[in-house]
């Protein structure tokens, strides 16, 4: 589990498709103290580390199985790009976000870019299937980051970024077009569930 605080942001250091996908993220993490097996959440999906190193930077590998790719935005991957990271909750951890998984149910669309004083309002358009699970003030993990939805009308939905958030992650690059690895809030899908049975 992750609380969507992105902690690092990491750099895309190799790719290798051999059966499955294969990444090397470069990282500003103390890769001594993460064990194989560990979960890193990377631009929001939940991986698991199979390697680590530290020459000549510290890294990590990760395996990317076609599923995943499927559902996500790392089939845009590639060498030099940077993506969040997060590592996986501990208990006793403060949660400055919400619970989020790192099993993304999709990509939102990036369809408008506008700045607001010193902060960047984005507007996204949600697949059809998804966007009935997005309310105003309600949560939404966007390539990682726990983000609160300002405004929905129909399938779009905005955010704002306050300069710390473009700053400590990928989101001051963000632009038009770009496609974005979507998680509904855990609760938002469990009340659908609940509304949906009675």
């Amino acid at each position: 589990m992750f609380t969507g605080i992105i902690t690092d942001q990491g750099t895309i250091l190799e790719l290798e498709q051999a059966g499955d996908l294969r990444a090397r993220i470069g990282t500003g993490y103390d890769v001594s103290g993460i064990d194989l097996g560990a979960s890193i959440a990377c631009d929001g999906v939940c991986l698991t580390v199979i390697d680590t190193g530290e020459t000549p930077q510290n890294w990590f590998d990760v395996q990317v199985s076609a599923e995943t790719i499927s559902k996500s935005n790392l089939d845009t991957w590639a060498v030099g790009r940077t993506v969040n990271l997060e590592r996986a909750l501990r208990v006793g951890d403060e949660l400055g976000g919400h619970i989020v998984s790192g099993h993304v149910d999709g990509q939102a669309m990036v369809v408008e870019v506008r700045d607001e004083g010193d902060s960047t309002r984005v507007t996204f358009e949600a697949p059809d299937h998804l966007a009935r699970f997005i309310a105003p003030k309600g949560s939404v993990a966007l390539n990682g980051t726990s983000l609160t939805v300002n405004e929905v009308e129909g399938n779009r939905f905005g955010v704002n970024f306050i300069p710390h958030t473009k700053t400590v992650t990928t989101w001051g690059r963000v632009a038009v077009g770009d496609a974005i690895n979507l998680e509904i809030d855990t609760l938002a899908r469990y009340v659908a569930r609940l509304a949906e049975a009675s």
